[in-house]
């Protein structure tokens, strides 16, 4: 993807993930681009704490796509993927990763919430550990603020 595509991605993420917060949900957003950079084959809000909008797409992606196809797509999410996203990025095949904020911004914005218990864990360190190389763009500090600004005053309301 190019850069004019990651940013015009990132922010179709906050999209989704301002309307899982519209919905009582946690406000997570993830896409998941075909190869051109510009198909959006599917699009996940969080669901809850354990069915997180990356892995509920991985899921879904693998369930429903080639994994050689799948190699050469891009999961596409508004924050840094927790461990368990990143597990199932990895264990779904999907081949690239963008993130526009990354996982301290979130801990700054829940601290010790117990909705969102988040691990200190980069996804760059998860994919370090795999057989296959999972490449990974992110954080965009062009939409980073954009993306916390979402989840401003949001946890201190849960």
């Amino acid at each position: 993807m190019n850069d004019d595509q990651v940013v015009r991605q990132l922010r179709r993420a906050d999209q989704v993930a301002r309307r899982a917060m519209a919905m009582g949900r946690h406000p997570f957003g993830a896409l998941l681009v075909a190869p051109d950079g510009e198909t959006v084959l599917a699009e996940q809000g969080n669901i809850d704490t354990v069915n997180h909008a990356e892995s509920t797409l991985a899921r879904h992606a693998a369930a429903n796509y080639p994994g050689a196809y799948l190699a050469q797509c891009t999961l596409v999410t508004t924050f840094e993927p927790c461990a368990m996203c990143a597990g199932t990025v990895y264990w779904a095949g999907i081949g690239s990763v963008v993130y526009g904020a990354e996982e301290t911004d979130l801990l700054a914005l829940t601290g010790d919430h117990p909705e969102n218990p988040t691990l200190a864990l980069p996804c760059r360190e998860v994919f370090a550990r795999g057989q296959r190389p999972v490449v990974v763009t992110g954080p965009v500090s062009e939409v980073a603020a954009e993306m916390v600004a979402t989840h401003q005053g949001f946890w201190q309301q849960r």
